[in-house]
């Protein structure tokens, strides 16, 4: 039930706009919902709008099952440009002043406002994050995470008072990993890999590994702010989702 919620929402949401932290940050990535740099796998009927790429790998597995509205480019000059902008965002994003530490701090639980937010090593998620953007709808909400991020099952990032997805940033220095029924938003671009474990969402958000693989495993990826697909294109997704047998 609740994943078939995520689905449909996924599909509904507004992306005719794009903020300007996101175009600015993601050069030519933005147009990616998902980038991985050595290959990008998929298991079961994962439902991803947005390109799919990989550079400088060439493998991607498992379209279909799943399915995606963007345009899939595998070790091709397109996706290469995106990898070394994901790049120069990723170098940004570490760069930023810092406003509060929360090493050795579990993100369950908190309520942030905008800001950038640092941990020394690892960073982990128990239960609801919340971002208030406080009625701002540029608010920008950067988390610099030195090694690897882990969602646990079932924990959730949720928005309020303006907040946006593409104005979410998930700098990893090495790999990160959504755990089963996880429902997150925001751009993750971690040098390593990225897992997004079975049932796992990702709306308003995008998954770039940078030098590992993206493996995906039932999942639904909504890149924000990119314009909205062709009609037949949201058509098929939604057929697709409406579709799928109820959990």
């Amino acid at each position: 039930m609740k994943l078939n919620a995520l689905r449909v929402a996924a599909i509904s949401l507004p992306m005719v706009i794009c903020s300007v932290a996101a175009a600015d940050l993601l050069g030519t990535a933005h147009g990616f919902a998902v980038l991985g740099g050595s290959t990008v796998t998929n298991t079961g009927p994962t439902v991803i709008t947005g390109d799919v790429g990989v550079a400088p790998g060439s493998a991607v597995t498992g379209f279909p099952p799943g399915v995606f509205t963007g345009v899939l480019h595998a070790a091709d000059a397109v996706a290469a440009q995106a990898q070394l902008d994901a790049g120069t965002a990723y170098t940004t994003l570490a760069t930023m002043a810092v406003t509060q530490t929360l090493t050795g701090t579990d993100l369950g639980g908190l309520t942030l406002t905008p800001g950038t937010y640092f941990f020394a090593s690892s960073a982990f998620l128990t239960g609801t994050l919340t971002l208030d953007a406080q009625g701002d709808p540029d608010a920008l909400f950067v988390f610099q995470i030195g090694t690897a991020f882990t969602a646990a099952s079932s924990s959730a990032v949720i928005g309020i008072n303006g907040a946006d997805g593409c104005n979410i940033y998930w700098q990893v220095g090495s790999s990160a990993t959504l755990g089963t029924d996880s429902a997150l938003q925001g751009n993750f671009i971690a040098t390593a890999s990225i897992t997004l474990d079975h049932g796992a969402s990702l709306v308003e958000g995008r998954a770039i590994a940078l030098n590992g693989a993206v493996t995906m495993d039932d999942n639904v990826i909504t890149a924000g702010c990119i314009p909205t697909p062709g009609a037949t294109g949201l058509m098929g997704v939604a057929a697709l989702v409406v579709g799928r047998r109820r959990r």
